[in-house]
């Protein structure tokens, strides 16, 4: 077997089972581990996944800081953002999660829909500003300012006293295995109580955030009513989550 063979068969690997232990494989294939971990320094060095005792694990990806997202405007996230606007339906009470991407639906609400809009972050609320037939809820805490939301026990307070319709949430890694996924764990679990106080969750995924796996979970895949995708994402990469998640919209 090839060595680019032995590496494409790897990463299908790790897509399915969200892990590669060395000597498993060195099994399957009938070869030494030696080889196998020799291929995982190599993928590693390349940018394809991340060493672990024993194996190998997704990467986690990059976590530029707010200012750093919200430079990179993108078409991509735009009909992400158009396509959850769509489900909001007028008199809605709906949760916006932090992010450059959830911004996005902001930008797309009709300006003459009535319905509340609940956030955590300071910057989805100033997105609002001009909105005139949106009323603006903002619950407060201590801001983590990767993200600029509130987080912690002042911010949990204030969300439990909400039963939002939709939430729309921002994670930085999602995978079939290890689910949904972000860098730090107060905003973790405030992403997980507001699912819990909502009905019904969406999830709005790039394209770069699929197949990888951030430090701390939020929802497996099967938690959330939906995911919301980019068009441009092949239905080979995609079947794993459908299998999981039957409703994903495409935008």
């Amino acid at each position: 077997m090839l060595t680019t063979q032995r590496k494409a068969l790897i990463l299908d690997i790790l897509r399915r089972d969200g892990q590669v232990i060395a000597k498993r494989v060195a099994e399957d294939f009938s070869l030494s581990e030696d080889t196998i971990r020799r291929d995982l320094r190599e993928m590693a060095a390349e940018g394809l996944l991340k060493r672990v005792h024993g194996g190998a694990m997704p990467l986690a990806p990059d976590l530029p800081d707010f200012t750093a997202r919200r430079s990179v405007s993108s078409e991509i996230k735009a009909r992400l953002g158009a396509a959850a606007a769509a489900m909001v339906k007028p008199g809605q009470l709906i949760f916006l999660d932090g992010g450059t991407t959830t911004a996005e639906i902001t930008r797309h609400l009709p300006r003459d829909m009535p319905l509340t809009v609940a956030t955590h972050s300071p910057t989805i609320a100033a997105e609002l500003e001009h909105h005139p037939t949106a009323e603006v809820i903002l619950a407060g805490g201590r801001l983590y300012k990767h993200s600029m939301v509130a987080t912690g026990a002042a911010a949990a307070a204030a969300i439990s006293q909400l039963r939002p319709d939709l939430f729309f949430l921002g994670v930085t890694a999602a995978h079939p295995v290890h689910g949904l996924s972000t860098g730090d764990f107060e905003e973790a679990a405030i992403k997980r109580h507001i699912a819990r106080c909502s009905a019904e969750t969406h999830v709005l995924l790039t394209e770069e955030k699929f197949d990888l796996v951030s430090p701390c979970p939020v929802l497996a895949i099967s938690e959330v009513a939906g995911l919301i995708v980019p068009t441009e994402m092949p239905a080979e990469r995609l079947k794993p989550y459908r299998d999981l998640n039957s409703t994903i919209a495409v935008a």
